[in-house]
């Protein structure tokens, strides 16, 4: 079949190259050759699926396992307040947004949106996740909060607040199953069929509708190296270590969402 967006015709230069070879040699590779020509490669697969390509007649994201309360990335919702220099503690007001959405991560490290054939298959998945314990978000649109708020930061520190939100990671594989038939079969899957290498993760949400996760007051030691990264830093918000893994300059606070909710 005619794969569309894909450079060159690379499977019938491959049969080419077979019968340009010595008879002896021919003999022995024809066979894993023209198979290999025919068939969609576990990337390919990844590929069509991600970009919605015209080739596919679905594609489905087949679940194996799947662990809740995994926490997302580590990142810094506030800008940073100084104190540095001061030899005691002050209060500052902190403002910033907590945000979450659904990710599909592909087993090359791509992330697609609900967007693709694959999209349906997912949201689908996601009701059957849904439990009364773990109430999560299945659809691709954001989810957040907004809060305003006093702290205290440490005489001669920086200090911001970080966010991890809570999501059930659900890993398996993909079906794609095409409208043509290559070497006479039309289904085919990657990375293969069992794996469970593609994951999805779904946003817990609160009954209120807002994410849930771990929020954290951090104060980092003025003069060290970690506050000079944040100070000269040109992303307005940047990954950052866990909670507790800054190292001993860094002292991180936890607020309780309720703290947050009930203002």
């Amino acid at each position: 079949m005619t794969r569309a967006g894909r450079s060159g015709s690379h499977r019938s230069k491959k049969k080419r190259i077979t019968l340009a070879l010595a008879p002896v040699a021919a003999l022995g590779l024809a066979v894993p050759l023209m198979y290999s020509a025919g068939a969609a490669t576990p990337d390919e697969v990844a590929t069509d699926c991600r970009t919605d390509s015209d080739t596919l007649e679905n594609c489905e994201f087949v679940p194996v396992q799947h662990k809740a309360n995994s926490l997302g990335p580590n990142e810094r919702v506030t800008t940073v307040t100084d104190n540095c220099g001061i030899s005691s503690a002050a209060t500052k007001t902190f403002s910033g947004t907590a945000s979450v959405t659904r990710v599909i991560q592909l087993e090359d490290g791509f992330n697609t949106d609900g967007s693709t054939k694959l999209g349906n298959s997912v949201f689908e998945i996601g009701v059957k996740f849904a439990t009364q314990e773990f109430n999560i978000k299945r659809d691709d649109t954001t989810s957040s909060f907004s809060f305003s708020r006093s702290d205290t930061v440490k005489a001669d520190h920086i200090a911001f607040f970080m966010w991890s939100h809570k999501r059930t990671d659900v890993s398996g594989f993909l079906r794609a199953t095409y409208k043509e038939a290559q070497d006479g079969q039309t289904v085919f899957f990657s990375p293969s069929e069992g794996a469970a290498t593609v994951h999805v993760f779904y946003p817990q949400i609160l009954t209120n509708g807002t994410p849930d996760g771990r929020l954290w007051l951090r104060n980092v030691k003025c003069g060290t190296p970690q506050a000079a990264g944040l100070q000269n830093s040109t992303r307005a918000l940047r990954t950052e270590p866990g909670f507790g893994e800054g190292g001993e300059n860094v002292t991180d606070v936890e607020i309780p969402l309720s703290e947050i909710q009930a203002q």
